[in-house]
């Protein structure tokens, strides 16, 4: 009978989650929205929102920036004591957002109970949501967190911006109105990210700085996702398909591996390269490789 107690109590400590619900709007809007969740302490300097808060169920903080074009960077640094999940209604700017996990881990999904992707250190993800249905992100207790975000208004932007809006709407917009892709590590995006947290300037000079910085990583993603970045591969395939004797020289690395290495691509593209430019499937073209 005690076992049967503590069975009970236990799968009830398992299955309890702290549900928070952001409404989104503006940005005062939903920085004041998290300092009321998180009943923490607000401070706003030049678009720079620094939000801290410790109490007995979250400690950490919350900062972000908004610019002038509306493009938006958020980042959480956190330890929350018990399970929580954060549902995110859709904005009205129908903004695509790029996400970065630095340290621990966070699961996505559209919908409480939709599939869920999970974003593990150094992954970058990409997502948008134009539905009815509310992001949900998930976060483990008792675990350091660091994620970061960047919102690119699709609606609200000017007219500078209209070629990457295109493109935006173009690579990572979907006609269900929910789109999401996690991608391995990739080395040149995690070192973009991390010159974010090394800018020494603070104020006006920072945030141009930044602003710089977020819109090149940005850039970067769309060019990993358009069909022109693939044809840089060309060479390197008729390598692989051509002059077999010269890779395996390198047999101790497979293929996904150098070209990993060589910063051209993660290993999301190359299946895809071989199935759409060669009709071949890539994994047992792989496995002699590494042979």
């Amino acid at each position: 009978m005690y076992a049967d107690k503590y069975k009970t109590s236990l799968f009830k400590n398992q299955t309890k989650m702290k549900k928070l619900y952001l409404n989104t709007g503006g940005f005062d809007t939903i920085f004041n929205d998290l300092k009321d969740s998180f009943d923490g302490e607000l401070a706003i300097n030049n678009n720079e929102y620094n939000l801290s808060f410790k109490s007995k169920w979250a400690k950490g903080t919350i900062n972000g920036t908004c610019f002038d074009n509306k493009m938006a960077h958020i980042n959480f640094d956190v330890v929350f004591n018990e399970d929580v999940s954060l549902s995110i209604e859709s904005f009205q700017s129908a903004p695509v957002f790029f996400a970065y996990c630095e340290t621990g881990t966070i699961s996505h999904s559209f919908g409480a109970n939709g599939e869920r992707k999970t974003f593990k250190k150094n992954q970058t993800g990409i997502l948008s949501n134009t539905s009815v249905i509310n992001s949900v992100l998930n976060f483990q207790s008792h675990k350091h967190i660091q994620f970061s975000l960047i919102a690119m208004p699709t609606l609200l932007l000017d007219d500078e911006n209209q070629q990457m809006v295109s493109q935006l709407k173009k690579r990572f917009m979907s006609e269900s109105g929910n789109y999401i892709y996690v991608g391995s590590e990739n080395v040149k995006l995690t070192e973009k990210w991390q010159e974010i947290k090394t800018l020494p300037q603070k104020g006006i000079v920072r945030n141009l700085l930044k602003k710089v910085i977020l819109k090149e990583i940005v850039e970067m993603e769309i060019a990993q996702h358009s069909y022109n970045y693939l044809n840089t591969f060309d060479p390197i395939v008729h390598l692989a398909t051509r002059q077999l004797n010269e890779i395996k020289r390198i047999s101790s690395m497979n293929f996904s591996e150098v070209m990993t290495a060589a910063g051209q691509a993660t290993r999301h593209y190359l299946p895809r390269i071989f199935k759409e430019k060669y009709h071949i499937s890539y994994k047992p073209f792989n496995q002699k490789l590494a042979s």
